[in-house]
């Protein structure tokens, strides 16, 4: 049985990792320049491309998941724990797939062109702005829940590594060969 990941898993995992890393913070840097100015128009393409990359990432992700068994815990957990770790990772699963859904849905129902990759995406021809107003907040709300539950998730990986000392980082660390 195998105690680790399989290295798709784990270079999807931080692959994944630096591009939400990225995501957010092409987000946040972009709050920093004036509307309509170049720089914060290539800042929020480049926000467009990498979530679209982590929905795909995240995609592909699911599809390798289910061809690998996952590695038990080593001292295993108990068993509210053991749940408490499901519903996480599938919060964050649904969460890194729902975002970039909502934001492409978002610039869809806005009515204006709008680019990902430098490359002009479809737009709504019977634009809806209530709708795209609810899609952004959501987003925005859901993208701020995001940092949250990144925090409880790396938290809760740095605690069973220090304070439990069980194998559940180690499944998901890049082997040293």
């Amino acid at each position: 049985m195998r105690t680790r990941y399989s290295s798709v898993q784990i270079l999807l995992h931080w692959l994944v990792f630096v591009l939400v890393v990225l995501t957010y913070t092409t987000m946040d840097i972009k709050g920093c320049f004036a509307k309509g100015t170049p720089l914060r128009e290539l800042l929020a393409l480049t926000h467009y491309s990498l979530g679209f990359c982590v929905l795909f990432l995240m995609c592909i992700r699911l599809f390798v998941r289910g061809m690998y068994v996952t590695p038990p815990v080593k001292p295993a957990l108990p068993r509210w724990q053991h749940y408490f770790s499901g519903g996480a990772q599938i919060l964050i699963y649904l969460m890194f797939l729902s975002l970039p859904v909502m934001g492409i849905l978002s610039q869809y129902y806005g009515g204006h062109d709008w680019t990902m990759f430098n490359i002009l995406m479809p737009k709504s021809v019977f634009p809806d702005l209530p709708l795209q107003k609810l899609l952004k907040t959501l987003h925005e709300w859901l993208a701020n829940a995001g940092y949250y539950l990144i925090g409880l998730h790396t938290l809760a990986a740095l605690w069973h590594h220090y304070r439990r000392r069980d194998n559940t980082l180690i499944r998901m660390l890049p082997s040293r060969k």
